[in-house]
């Protein structure tokens, strides 16, 4: 299985090259881009379908006035083929603000998370704790 992290201080961030190739290959239609490119604005119609296709948790969505929703390169799953396409394809190119990505490889059937400090991450297995 490979799943991509950060590997840098910063965070998870796709470049707007990267995030808009990513939204291209997923057919997801885009109608503005905030300034940093961040966050994009998608068509109302195209919410139902990308929530329950392409993205972790309905959740992710942040309604504009009714008449769009903004999407983020953060709530995009980190194993999905076309995410990690993109970066294979791009390079350093994907690479957002503060960000250097990197495609790691676990066995298969692992159950994993994400551990997270200061924006670097690492891949850890899932384990039961108790407090």
């Amino acid at each position: 299985m490979r799943i991509v992290i950060n590997n840098c201080f910063g965070g998870f961030n796709l470049s707007n090259k990267a995030f808009e190739l990513y939204l291209k290959k997923k057919n997801i239609r885009w109608v503005e881009k905030n300034d940093y490119g961040c966050y994009y604005t998608i068509p109302v119609i195209e919410y139902e379908r990308i929530s329950k296709e392409c993205y972790k948790r309905d959740g992710d969505y942040r309604n504009v006035n009714g008449k769009g929703y903004i999407i983020s390169s953060r709530d995009i799953e980190r194993n999905d083929p076309i995410l990690i396409e993109v970066i294979e394809e791009l390079g350093d190119e994907a690479n957002g603000r503060c960000a250097e990505l990197k495609i790691v490889e676990i066995p298969d059937g692992v159950n994993w998370e994400i551990d997270e400090y200061d924006g670097v991450e690492k891949i850890d297995e899932v384990h039961r704790s108790w407090n």
